[in-house]
């Protein structure tokens, strides 16, 4: 798993007066070199954007321009999936490329400011900025400078998806729907089971990422017997796992209700946690768990 974080600093209003450039590779979830420079915009500098990160146009002046430094970020990027916290960081590349009359960076872009509101519920529709949504999540970073906020919104897509289970590539689908697809709406897959089925009296939750939509999985378990709630609690007796998350069982690559589900195992709760295969076979073929 592999992608480009970045970020631009602006000397004034214009989207394409890049001051400075931050892009981190991030490397099997780990933070890798990349690019770190101050750029000459060749423009002036407004007071308000040097209040914000403080760099001055003396402090560029024996900087390169844009234009001297696109053909090495182009080669960074190209066919890449490039992150960025809100579509700030993409309008300002393509704005630069246009000022500029240059070639156009080939890139998939994905918008972490999108991916946390489609995480956590308490900021899907207000306080989703990055110095938000970092401290919800204890980032620490210095905030307006390139590197630093290209590497946080590195984190918090990695963050989003340990908890939820979802790869890379299925993030970049799950943007572009609504926020409140029944794929991660927490109220969506609660379920009252039926008297009677092979998981009559057990309490289930889902996590991670499986192979059809919460609601259905929902549907199979409660018509099986099952409770199915949102959240682990003390009431869980079943956690059902994406196949994919069973076969990646790294600590910190854990779901928060996985990791929360071990927490209660440890403290003598019984919660069996099994594939959604497993779970399929239980439910479609009235198998003894």
């Amino acid at each position: 798993m592999e992608f480009v974080a970045i970020d631009f600093e602006t000397a004034n209003a214009d989207l394409a007066s890049i001051c400075q450039i931050g892009a981190v590779v991030f490397q099997d979830g780990k933070a890798k070199d990349g690019l770190d420079t101050l750029v000459n915009p060749e423009d002036y500098f407004d007071g308000m954007n040097v209040s914000i990160h403080g760099i001055t146009e003396e402090m560029v002046q024996d900087a390169p321009t844009f234009p001297q430094i696109h053909e090495s970020l182009s080669r960074l990027l190209a066919q890449q999936i490039v992150v960025c916290h809100t579509s700030f960081d993409r309008v300002a590349i393509d704005r630069a490329v246009s000022k500029h009359k240059l070639s156009p960076v080939h890139c998939v872009w994905l918008d972490t400011a999108k991916v946390a509101r489609r995480t956590w519920p308490q900021i899907a529709h207000k306080g989703y900025g990055l110095k938000n949504v970092t401290s919800l999540l204890g980032i620490d970073f210095e905030h307006h400078v390139a590197r630093e906020d290209a590497r946080a919104a590195g984190e918090v897509l990695l963050r989003a998806m340990a908890e939820t289970g979802m790869t890379l590539d299925e993030w970049l689908v799950r943007v572009r729907k609504p926020i409140s697809s029944s794929t991660t709406t927490r109220d969506s897959v609660v379920r009252e089971g039926s008297s009677d089925g092979p998981l009559a009296g057990e309490v289930i939750v889902f996590t991670g990422a499986l192979s059809m939509v919460r609601s259905q999985a929902a549907d199979f378990a409660a018509n099986a017997g099952a409770k199915v709630a949102a959240s682990v609690n003390k009431e869980t007796s079943l956690l059902v796992v994406g196949d994919q998350d069973i076969r990646r069982l790294a600590g910190h690559e854990k779901s928060s209700k996985h990791r929360k589900a071990e927490e209660l195992i440890g403290k003598g709760q019984v919660i069996r946690i099994i594939g959604e295969t497993d779970f399929l076979q239980v439910v479609l073929f009235d198998f003894s768990v």
